[in-house]
């Protein structure tokens, strides 16, 4: 069997595993240190200590005096050799960092116990090839948005309700470095140059980082997570954010390849109602997505995914979601999904629905369905094409099939609020028809709202679409049920 290489403190380890100049040692571990530029003096002989004053409790742990832990952080931290860090899995490295930790505080005759040695082990594995404090909230399911305001205050969403959290950086220049670590991990920069700056972490979670001078009290990070499981339909109606018919009328929306917007307002659940809608597609299917922070999770086995790119310190290079769309139409897609329509693409997307990609969809912030449309025409008009306002309203009425309107009501929940199909133009005005509207009758005594969905009977208007994919009495169950 090869010998473990020893760690090494600018010493010469002797036989028997002791450091030349002292009778014990410190234990060998696979995890290399870098040799130091002066070696660590040994402890002076001298009387034993005063007894040191009680520490502070809290929440039930002993907790060692700040400036122990950070000269043991800090002489960890010097001593660890960063190819050796990287070449080892997460477990074992923190059990290696614990180990030094021991090594270090015996040394130094700082009194760590054993619960103290361990938390400031995953605390110094975190900062190496994590996200520091963040790492903590990142594994708790319960937590759907994390808040960083600066390096003190850091807030959490659970349950549609915002607390703050108990996490601290040590400082602003430890929250800088977890910021340039998220950005660089998918290629983009954050700095005083580029202050803003849109990411994803490897789970898909969309970031988005405010840098100093923007950010006055240090930078800010917004996390939104995602869910390590799967959401669809069945899990949405179990959370009530709707019900069972208003389910199988989605589906039936998607399967007869109705071109579909989301609308609503920021931490709605635009992107969690278009993932459980995209469970709906074929899998035969081509589907190209356009995203500007990547974040859609689509189960089908062809899906071509692209993400656009910022310019680089030159101000060159930039490709915006136009470019994308433009390109996406050359790809040979059979549904397109924009990730959220912000500008002057909206002019490509409803090209695109209007020229064979039927089933497309998309997202955009609104906060009604009428609202969505005024929206759409305005971003086609930032795209300076000259083209008068009734050319554009008719383009939408003809690409666009139905609104999908969801709001975060005051209880926190998140809930289906309006589903609205387009039915052509009446003189210059979009005519549309409410096809399921949710009323609010109450409010329970958990704080919950609780309502009903009023349908609609009328006669849809794309009824020989219905017709054509063979589920008009399927359609039908759904409204007699509703």
């Amino acid at each position: 069997m090869t010998a473990r290489p020893p760690i090494v403190f600018g010493r010469r380890r002797l036989e028997g595993g002791r450091l030349e100049g002292e009778g014990g040692g410190v234990p060998a571990s696979p995890v290399r240190v870098a040799a130091a530029s002066s070696p660590v003096p040994a402890a002076p002989v001298a009387p034993a200590p005063p007894p040191r004053p009680p520490r502070e409790i809290l929440s039930g742990t002993a907790t060692a005096p700040a400036a122990a832990i950070k000269e043991v952080r800090a002489i960890c931290l010097a001593q660890l050799e960063p190819a050796a860090v990287a070449a080892l899995p997460p477990e074992r490295l923190a059990a290696e960092v614990e180990r030094l930790i021991g090594a270090v505080a015996t040394e130094r005759r700082f009194q760590l116990n054993a619960i103290e040695q361990r938390a400031l082990a995953a605390e110094l594995v975190h900062d190496m090839v994590g996200l520091g404090p963040l790492e903590t909230l990142l594994d708790d399911d319960s937590v759907t948005d994390i808040m960083v305001n600066g390096p003190n205050r850091t807030f959490v969403e659970r349950g549609g309700k915002l607390a703050l959290a108990n996490v601290r950086f040590r400082d602003t220049g430890h929250l800088i470095n977890i910021c340039q670590r998220i950005a660089v991990a998918v290629g983009r920069r954050i700095d005083e140059s580029s202050p803003m700056v849109d990411a994803r972490l490897k789970d898909g979670s969309r970031v988005n980082i405010v840098f100093p001078p923007l950010a006055l009290d240090g930078p800010y990070i917004s996390i939104r997570k995602f869910g390590k499981h799967r959401i669809d339909f069945e899990r949405l109606i179990e959370f009530g954010s709707m019900t069972r018919p208003v389910a199988d009328l989605l589906k039936i929306a998607s399967r007869i390849r109705l071109n579909i917007i989301i609308s609503g307002g920021t931490g709605s659940g635009k992107t969690t109602l278009l993932n459980a809608l995209s469970h709906q597609i074929d899998h035969g299917e081509r589907i190209v997505t356009i995203e500007d922070a990547a974040e859609l999770q689509l189960q089908q086995p062809h899906v071509v995914r692209m993400e656009t790119r910022p310019a680089n310190l030159e101000g060159r290079g930039e490709i915006t979601q136009r470019d994308l769309m433009r390109n996406a139409l050359r790809m040979r897609p059979d549904r397109i999904i924009v990730g959220e329509v912000r500008g002057s693409e909206a002019f490509d997307m409803l090209q695109a629905m209007n020229t064979g990609h039927d089933g497309s969809m998309s997202t955009i912030h609104a906060n009604s369905a009428r609202d969505a449309l005024i929206r759409i025409e305005n971003m086609v008009q930032m795209g300076n094409l000259g083209l008068p306002s009734h050319t554009i309203r008719t383009q939408i009425a003809s690409a666009i099939d139905m609104v999908v309107q969801v709001a975060r009501q005051r209880d926190g929940g998140r809930r289906i609020i309006q589903i609205t199909e387009l039915c052509g133009m009446e003189g210059e005005v979009i005519l549309l028809n409410d096809i399921f509207s949710f009323e609010v009758e109450g409010e329970g005594s958990d704080g919950r709202i609780f309502g009903r969905y009023r349908a609609s009977k009328a006669r849809p208007a794309f009824q020989s679409r219905l017709d054509y994919f063979g589920l008009a009495d399927a359609w039908k169950q759904v409204m007699e049920a509703a």
